[in-house]
């Protein structure tokens, strides 16, 4: 059995000439134009006053790095006890806020526990008034029982 052969399809896409596409420019519109001249003054200025701050925080840099040098052994340990003076301040503030969470954790468990006691008392009461009730019954059954076995034996 010979297998048939499926017809492919091809399609042609039509290559545009440079020649033949060239009177056809497409041309800006209004509002294109428009936002370019808005933005084009506006980009420039902000490039220039960032242009500004970079020179100036470089003739700054010139200016204070050799103080830096100068005036290191001084500023490197004062900024050292500055960072352990700040670092323990922030550590006695969460200690504190520690303290007061297990203090308010400690008195509402206490509140908590005081309002049930007197629920606990009663239900307790009510438990050991059955109990005393049916330790009594069974005493009675059981002197009855003794008792018949005893008129029995007689």
């Amino acid at each position: 059995m010979a297998e048939r052969l499926q017809p492919h399809q091809v399609q042609v896409h039509p290559q545009l000439r440079y020649d033949a596409y060239k009177g056809q420019q497409k041309r800006p519109s209004t509002s294109k134009v428009l936002a370019v001249i808005t933005l084009l003054p506006l980009g420039g200025g902000l490039l220039a006053l960032s242009g500004i701050t970079l020179v100036g925080t470089l003739i700054g840099l010139a200016i204070t790095t050799p103080l830096f040098f100068i005036f290191s052994p001084v500023l490197v340990p004062a900024a050292f006890v500055l960072g352990l003076a700040v670092m323990t301040f922030l550590a006695s503030g969460a200690m504190g806020l520690t303290g007061l969470t297990s203090l308010s954790w400690v008195l509402k468990y206490v509140q908590e526990a005081t309002r049930n006691i007197p629920e606990q008392l009663d239900q307790a009461r009510r438990r050991m008034q059955d109990m005393a009730g049916y330790v009594g019954q069974k005493t009675k059954e059981m002197g009855q029982e003794i008792q018949k076995k005893t008129h029995e034996g007689k």
